[in-house]
């Protein structure tokens, strides 16, 4: 008689995390290259182990990008041992050195070089996907900020599962709905040393304060679920925001022409429409036509030129002037 030994149980973690990398894979076609952005952290660490072992059972290469963004003392070695890790599960490891400007403030400089560095490695490989590590727990925060300032619909969707830039390189988040206890967990139980970022524990980030401070209380005061519920928020606006957007771009057809150095709308139509409406085409011809966001102030002062018109003049926006001429506002390159 042959007695077999049980067979060892995954991880739920493990199961969790590798099931929503496989469900961001699926759509890719055999032999498509897949960057993943690896900091080091646990959540990316668990990222890509698990497009590791789910890449290659798809067809597909997967290769990990570490940016040294040299902030901090020994930089250098974090971003050498996330890469050594990389390599150990099979990875082909790229580990990138960039100097981070001051334009916008650290976090942000430095989020721009790391997209840029992720981006020109895509284009390298010939990546058609970009895969990053960002948590359920980081879309609550992101929403819990943008309510916070006041910054509208538009940011309180916070971040896209998926979204593709000008140049189709897709940028997916498969982790959106994991939380980042559970990355956590996906290491211990892959026996994987992760990074932990002094900067995650530095009061000076608002997001820090969100983070430790104010979603705590949120739950120890209004009950457990507060993250669960915050990117649920982001998730039905988002939808709310493609359906607003479709019937946009079937408006602007009607309503838009081009004019000298610049672009108009008509008035009428404008006023026509509700403020919802309204106030994102403005927002939507200003952006795609000068490539600037307007405030909700500068958007407001746009449409009293079509609902409450009393001759007021030009009014000064991001690179350009809108006026209104007989029956349309014209908007015109400063």
């Amino acid at each position: 008689m042959i007695y077999r030994g049980a067979v060892p149980s995954l991880s739920p973690a493990i199961a969790e995390i590798r099931l929503a990398v496989r469900t961001a894979l699926a759509d890719l076609h055999e032999g498509s290259t897949v960057v993943v952005a690896l900091s080091g952290g646990a959540d990316s660490l668990a990222l890509a182990a698990a497009a590791a072992f789910e890449g290659p059972k798809l067809g597909l290469r997967v290769r990990s990008v570490t940016v040294d963004h040299g902030l901090q003392d020994a930089s250098d070695a974090v971003a050498a041992r996330a890469a050594h890790t990389a390599t150990s599960l099979g990875l082909d490891a790229l580990v990138v050195t960039v100097d981070v400007g001051a334009d916008g403030g650290p976090e942000a400089a430095a989020r721009d070089a790391r997209y840029r560095v992720l981006k020109d490695a895509a284009a390298d490989a010939g990546a058609a996907v970009v895969l990053l590590g960002h948590t359920l727990d980081d879309q609550a925060e992101t929403v819990l900020l943008g309510l916070a300032r006041g910054a509208g619909a538009a940011s309180l969707q916070g971040m896209a599962p998926v979204r593709a830039d000008d140049d189709g390189l897709r940028w997916v988040r498969p982790l959106l709905r994991v939380r980042r206890e559970t990355t956590r967990a996906f290491c211990a139980a892959s026996d994987l040393e992760f990074w932990d970022d002094p900067h995650n524990l530095e009061d000076r980030f608002a997001r820090v304060r969100v983070r430790e401070r104010v979603l705590p209380v949120l739950e120890s005061e209004l009950g457990p679920g507060i993250a669960e519920a915050l990117a649920r928020t982001a998730e039905q606006l988002r939808e709310d925001a493609e359906a607003f957007d479709e019937m946009i771009h079937e408006t602007i057809e009607d309503i838009v022409e081009h004019a000298e150095a610049g672009i108009s709308v008509s008035v009428a139509a404008l006023a026509a429409n509700p403020a919802a409406l309204r106030n994102r085409i403005i927002r939507l011809v200003v952006d795609s036509e000068f490539g600037v966001s307007l405030t909700r102030l500068q958007t407001l002062e746009v449409a009293r030129l079509a609902t409450d018109w009393s001759g007021q003049g030009p009014i000064d926006l991001p690179s350009c002037a809108a006026a209104r001429v007989g029956g349309r506002i014209v908007f015109t390159a400063r």
